[in-house]
């Protein structure tokens, strides 16, 4: 599929792209390419094909789910300007 000039410009102004009319034969060049390409690659037959969610079928090194940390709420808040029940107080910003 060949693109025009005319499509050219339609698409950038679609995208609000601005493009110098001085590329644009350029632009219809690559585009047609890459249309010619996305053509050549659905004229390949991929029945029997079962998609992927990865060209490799490996399996991810996990780390073991283990607590790693403890809780410091306490001595957090000890620092605080203002807490109440575990919470931290903040002033009101929207009236």
């Amino acid at each position: 599929m060949a693109l025009d000039t005319s499509e050219v410009e339609n698409i950038a102004h679609l995208a609000r792209l601005g493009i110098d009319p001085a590329d644009i034969v350029e632009y219809a060049r690559n585009l047609s390419d890459i249309l010619a390409f996305v053509e050549q690659l659905n004229a390949v037959d991929t029945t029997g094909v079962e998609p992927l969610a990865h060209p490799l079928e490996a399996t991810q090194r996990l780390r073991a789910d283990e607590v790693t940390e403890t809780v410091e709420r306490e001595d957090f808040q000890q620092c605080a300007p203002q807490t109440e029940a575990g919470l931290y107080l903040v002033p009101k910003v929207i009236e």
